[in-house]
C-alpha cells in the first residue's frame, strides 16, 4: 500500500455539533495526513466520541464538512476505506470467535483466510482457542483483541480506533503497539483516541488536544511538550487546558 506524503486522509472543516444548548463541537478544524498515526486526546466529555460519530455519519454535524480521502463523509462509499473499533465494543455474544471474524470480513467483502487470522491473533496475544469459543466466554481483554483483529484483518487504508488499548494487559498493549507500527509502516493511516498519554507519545506522529469541543493543539507530541516547557506529555496536556482547571479550582 502506498500513499503520498501530501495526501489528506481526514479533513474536519469548521465542524460544529450541538445537543440542545450544549455545544459538543465548536468550529472544529483538523487535517490528518495519510500514512500517519494520529492521536486525539481529551478529557471525558471533551468531544472525541462526538467527532468520531460525525466522521462515521452516525450523527449529523450542525455545520461544517468532513472528508475522507477527499470524499465527503456523507457519501457512503467514502467509508469503504476504513475500519472502526468503538470504545465499548460488544460483539454478538452467541457467535464464536471465528464466526465473528468471518461475519465482519464478509460484510466488507474481504476473504477470511485461516492462516492470516491465526497470525493476527498471535500478534495480539489472543490464544487460537478463542476461534472456537463463543464470545460470551471471553474476558474483556479477549473481546478487545477480537475486535482489533477484525479491524486489522480488513486491511483497510484507515483505521479509526476509539481507546484501542482498553482492557489490555501490559503484554497485549506492547504487542498491539508493535502491530500498529507495522500497519503504519505499510502505509496505513491510524486515527486513535486514548487517555494513555504515554502511548500517544510513543505511537503517534502527530496529535491533537480537544477540550470542551474546541481544538486546543495540533502538532507532534514533542511540540506540545516544547510549547509548555513540560518534562512530560501529561504535564503539557494539563498546561494546554489549564485555564479551565484554574476556573474549576
Amino acid at each position: 500500500m502506498s500513499t503520498t506524503a501530501s495526501t489528506i486522509a481526514l479533513c474536519f472543516a469548521n465542524v460544529t455539533k450541538r445537543y440542545g444548548t450544549a455545544a459538543a463541537l465548536k468550529d472544529f478544524s483538523l487535517d490528518v495526513t495519510a500514512g500517519q498515526t494520529f492521536g486525539l486526546v481529551g478529557m471525558n466529555g471533551a468531544g472525541k466520541t462526538t467527532l468520531i460519530k460525525c466522521l462515521l455519519d452516525f450523527t449529523d454535524a450542525d455545520s461544517g464538512a468532513i472528508e475522507i480521502f477527499n470524499t465527503s463523509n456523507r457519501i457512503t462509499r467514502s467509508r469503504a476505506c476504513l475500519a472502526f473499533l468503538p470504545e465499548r465494543f460488544n460483539p454478538p455474544y452467541y457467535l464464536k470467535g471465528k464466526d465473528f471474524l468471518h461475519y465482519m470480513l464478509d460484510l466488507q467483502e474481504v476473504p477470511y483466510r485461516q492462516e492470516e487470522a491465526e497470525r493476527m491473533l498471535a500478534a495480539l496475544d489472543l490464544d487460537l482457542s478463542a476461534l472456537a469459543k463463543p464470545v460470551r466466554a471471553f474476558s474483556k481483554g479477549m473481546t478487545q483483541k477480537l475486535g482489533l483483529a477484525a479491524c486489522l484483518l480488513s486491511r483497510k487504508a484507515l483505521y479509526v480506533l476509539d481507546e484501542p488499548t482498553s482492557g489490555l494487559d501490559p503484554k497485549a498493549r506492547a504487542l498491539l503497539k508493535r502491530q500498529l507500527r507495522a500497519e503504519r509502516d505499510d502505509g496505513r493511516t491510524i486515527f486513535l483516541t486514548s487517555h494513555a498519554l504515554a502511548d500517544v507519545e510513543e505511537l503517534c506522529d502527530r496529535m491533537a488536544v480537544i477540550h470542551r469541543g474546541e481544538l486546543r493543539f495540533a502538532g507532534t507530541p514533542a511540540d506540545l511538550r516544547a510549547r509548555h516547557s513540560a518534562d512530560s506529555l501529561e504535564q503539557a496536556f494539563l498546561a494546554c487546558i489549564e485555564d479551565d482547571i484554574r476556573l474549576a479550582a
